[in-house]
């Protein structure tokens, strides 16, 4: 048996409305001023303001920081941190997806350890903890209120850079089904695949572990039984168990890694500003095409989690039917293509140079050059 280590330093609470105890939760930590860091989107659709009810009703001052954008740049954590400092906030909440959640972890590092964004590019590069976080997750994508990464974009590169330490963990967790209720169905389809690429990664990445495989392949069966339902009807249920798929699946790959998947949609994401979760769902397949062969045992259970019948084939059959069930998801969802996201075939060879040195590339199940993945890349776009 491997040797491995597991660390979750995040204090998860689910269910209905547990976001609406986010006073008391701040006043358990010895708090007095948050910074809530949000989307304008959020505040527009009111759900960020069901959290700041909370803080008023309960007299707690607070600070705002709305300027978050899908892919956060460098340049905004940096206008946070002066916020945060000027207002002499002590802890930070953070309302939304993946990009607030990454912005208030790195203006986290930065208000304890100083310095610039660029300087803690890479895994343990800060030695302070950051500042207490609470981590109210809106999306069913990211996983971010429960790993210990933050990827920034550095706006003068086009260039997604990761910061990682267990340091910028959020202290706390408030994963609401309540929140999620509402949302659109592009987001739940694009999120939704985002957080099946981190447990499908998170699962089969050359570092996984047990109890990153167990997380992974649960995430993998919960998204698979309620992703359609999640997006074509207002199952309440089907989005809390997205919702739960994604936090689990933010455990598997926060503790493993993730893997050709993220390489490849961090480049096109860097490169044209594409939301994430769709590049990571309309990558998906492709890479999984070209991964399969390298673990026939965890693909054809994959393709099981995935509702495909698997009885009677041999597993190498099995393991080609996760590709399927894959392509199947990205049409039933309407997962955009390559051209359609405004992908250009002159630019396929930069991307496959920034996947190719992605701190992540070692990771994959089966080796990739940037001949590999220019390879793909070419194939997802001539789709």
């Amino acid at each position: 048996m491997k040797n491995f280590e597991f660390i979750l330093p995040t204090h998860i609470k689910f269910g209905e409305g547990v976001s609406q105890n986010i006073a008391n939760e701040i006043k358990a930590l010895g708090h007095k001023k948050p910074m809530v860091v949000t989307d304008k989107g959020l505040l527009a659709a009111g759900i960020a303001g069901k959290i700041t009810d909370c803080l008023e009703a309960a007299g707690i001052e607070y600070c705002m920081f709305d300027e978050i954008e899908p892919n956060p740049r460098d340049t905004t954590v940096e206008r946070g941190y002066a916020l945060a400092k000027a207002e002499e906030a002590d802890m930070m909440v953070a309302i939304g997806g993946g990009s607030s959640m990454d912005t208030a972890k790195t203006i986290g590092v930065l208000l304890t350890n100083g310095g610039k964004v660029m300087d803690y590019e890479g895994l343990d590069m800060f030695e302070n903890p950051i500042c207490d976080l609470i981590a109210i997750p809106t999306t069913v994508g990211t996983g971010s209120e429960v790993t210990f990464w933050s990827v920034i974009t550095d706006a003068q590169r086009h260039y997604k850079m990761s910061l990682g330490s267990p340091k910028c963990a959020a202290k706390i967790a408030l994963v609401d089904p309540d929140l999620a209720a509402m949302l659109p169905a592009s987001i739940v389809a694009a999120t939704g695949m985002d957080a099946l690429s981190h447990a499908v990664e998170g699962y089969t990445c050359k570092v996984s572990e047990p109890i990153t495989d167990a997380c992974g392949i649960y995430a993998i069966k919960l998204i698979g039984d309620n992703i359609r339902n999640a997006v074509y009807s207002d199952d309440k249920e089907a989005k809390g168990n997205m919702l739960l798929a994604s936090t689990i699946a933010g455990i598997c790959f926060g503790n493993s890694d993730i893997a050709g998947i993220h390489c490849m949609g961090e480049a096109l994401g860097g490169l044209y500003d594409t939301p994430h979760g769709v590049t990571m769902a309309l990558l998906l397949p492709y890479v999984t095409d070209y991964n399969w062969v390298a673990d026939i045992d965890k693909y054809a259970n994959i393709a099981e989690a995935l509702g495909e019948d698997i009885r009677n084939l041999p597993k190498r059959d099995a393991a080609k039917k996760a590709v399927d069930a894959l392509f199947k998801l990205c049409e039933d969802l309407c997962i955009p293509t390559m051209r359609e996201i405004g992908a250009k075939e002159e630019d396929l060879e930069e991307l496959a140079q920034r996947a190719s040195v992605n701190v992540s590339v070692d990771s994959n199940p089966r080796k990739a050059t940037k001949e590999d993945f220019l390879n793909i890349f070419k194939k997802a776009f001539s789709a």
